[in-house]
């Protein structure tokens, strides 16, 4: 992230981060190699964190993201969240990833837990339904 973003507007989880209690960590791996991976971190009680979603360059436009998302996402409905939120950037890199969110029914929403205004940074917010345990069948 520090490649693509001003240094005060990374928050990728550091190695520590993604052990932290209550964090899952998932990858997707083609033989040994890693395409992707993400990441759920409590907030609340009530509401999740989406952290550190990410796949290789190699990965791009297989679907990685898409299941890394749908892990996040059953694990958030197990937990019984009721949102996952997350922080992207606003710089044209992150654009496929807006589209991902966008796609999959995340909503624009303002800052959340300790984030604040940043012109380098946008928030998005999904609301779950209490009743499915599993992702939507658009995964």
């Amino acid at each position: 992230m520090h490649a693509t973003s001003p240094a005060e507007s990374v928050h990728a989880l550091d190695p520590d981060g993604l052990v932290a209690r209550g964090v899952a960590f998932w990858t997707v791996r083609d033989g040994g190699a890693v395409l992707g991976c993400g990441a759920l971190a409590p907030i609340d009680a009530v509401r999740g964190e989406l952290k550190s979603l990410r796949t290789t360059e190699a990965a791009r436009g297989r679907g990685v993201a898409t299941i890394v998302l749908a892990a996040v996402l059953a694990e958030a409905r197990g937990r019984g969240y009721e949102a996952v939120l997350l922080e992207t950037g606003t710089e044209p890199f992150f654009v496929p990833a807006r589209r991902l969110y966008e796609r999959h029914g995340f909503r624009p929403c303002p800052p959340f837990g300790a984030y604040r205004e940043d012109p380098h940074s946008a928030y998005y917010m999904l609301s779950l339904d209490p009743g499915m345990t599993e992702g939507p069948s658009r995964f």
